[in-house]
């Protein structure tokens, strides 16, 4: 069973940090691993989509998006899990479109927030592979949302 960590919560400092990229020396490592398996039994058991590391209190370059469809968000489309480790986002459309997003560290608090609809990017996995996609709508959203963490930066700064 894996283990369900605290959520850092808006206002606390590790969210407003930009996260280190992981080192290669700590690619397919077992720390890395566990991270990555902590921080998606934390964001299943918050019905989240998505989870950046600096939500849990690691100020590393990793995401998870996992849309899939739950409380939090009924109509989200179904996708497996991603990890991903220094995620890129190499190009943006020129497209936005306005969605519905909350965040696991602003509990009971959404709002309508602009984003690209369709973004390319580059990201490594748990084992070191370097891949390049593209994604669109709300996995595109999700990315867009948890790399804004790795920066520091939290959606209800980008409402309105």
């Amino acid at each position: 069973m894996s283990t369900i960590l605290p959520v850092a919560q808006r206002g606390e400092s590790i969210l407003r940090l930009t996260a280190a990229k992981v080192a290669q020396t700590e690619l397919n490592s077992e720390w890395l691993k566990q991270l990555a398996e902590a921080m998606y039994a934390t964001m299943l058991e918050r019905n989240g989509v998505g989870i950046a590391a600096p939500q849990i209190y690691v100020s590393k370059r990793v995401i998870i998006v996992a849309s899939r469809p739950n409380p939090r968000y009924p109509d989200a489309p179904e996708m497996d899990a991603l990890v991903m480790v220094n995620p890129e986002i190499l190009e943006k459309s020129e497209l936005t479109v306005l969605g519905e997003e909350g965040c696991l560290s602003v509990p009971d608090e959404r709002g309508q927030v602009a984003r690209a609809q369709t973004i390319q990017l580059r990201y490594l996995t748990l084992e070191g592979v370097t891949v390049e996609t593209t994604l669109t709508g709300f996995p595109a959203r999700i990315v867009q949302h948890e790399v804004d963490h790795l920066d520091g930066v939290l959606f209800i700064e980008r409402i309105g």
